[in-house]
């Protein structure tokens, strides 16, 4: 539910006085009427200026480019540094802009100076993190994994529930099951042209170059193979070549 409708004309309004005026992000990005403003979005925003009218929230978040906010910030009259180097803005429905109470997971994250990911809203496990889930906010200290861009944890999927309002931590997310319990699955043999293959059932859930459990539908034995992708597995030499090159690489450093 991106809503990116800048609204440029605004800018008209635009304070040359307030030009180079230094501006941080809110903790919590929230709008209550759909507006959202630079005042939504920044600390030291006042005025008329405040109300200038950055995006549209067509839904219950909006997801916001930061080189985007940046700019309009800019070409208003103001100067966000983003020394976090966030790239998202996440802004939320809320029921004011003055510090008072927002949705219930937040309300009650402690507020300190670090800037952490958390969870805009509860999730189950499998679920795929969508840009729509996170949202900056500062808490009194963060996970030793936290991850320092959204980017880092978009398009993964939840290992366990997790709750809304909650920091955010690499080991609570992983790759996407591409294989469920109980499914019907084709695993194959590749060794020096060599090329067998066998139907078997998934004993547990699996994610890609993960090692899990599979019947062979035949004789009933279960053999370890390796997930390559939905309804495929591997076992042997192709097997041990997929798992090494699948050691997670998501969340190097951009």
């Amino acid at each position: 539910m991106k809503a990116l409708l800048f609204a440029a004309a605004a800018l008209a309004f635009a304070s040359p006085a307030l030009a180079g005026t230094p501006v941080s992000l809110r903790m919590d990005t929230t709008d209550s009427d759909g507006r959202i403003t630079l005042g939504d979005l920044f600390d030291g925003v006042s005025g008329a200026a405040a109300n200038l009218v950055v995006a549209a929230r067509m839904g219950p978040t909006a997801v916001l480019e930061a080189g985007q906010v940046q700019m309009f910030a800019r070409r208003a009259g103001f100067d966000w540094d983003n020394s976090q180097g966030v790239r998202r803005i996440i802004v939320r429905e809320g029921s004011d802009n003055s510090g008072g109470s927002t949705r219930a997971g937040l309300t009650g994250a402690a507020r300190g100076n670090v800037e952490v990911l958390a969870y805009a809203r509860s999730m189950t496990a499998g679920e795929i993190v969508q840009p729509e889930d996170l949202v900056w906010v500062k808490m009194a200290g963060a996970p030793a994994d936290a991850p320092r861009d959204a980017d880092a944890v978009i398009g993964l999927a939840a290992k366990r529930p997790l709750r809304e309002g909650a920091a955010v931590s690499q080991r609570d997310v992983g790759a996407a099951q591409v294989v469920k319990t109980g499914d019907l699955i084709t695993v194959t043999y590749s060794d020096g042209g060599i090329s067998l293959s066998l139907q078997g059932k998934a004993m547990s859930a699996a994610s890609t170059g993960e090692v899990f459990a599979v019947q062979n539908t035949a004789s009933k034995k279960i053999i370890q193979a390796v997930a390559i992708g939905p309804g495929a597995a591997a076992v042997g030499p192709q097997a041990q070549g997929l798992q090494a090159r699948s050691q997670p690489v998501r969340f190097a450093a951009r």
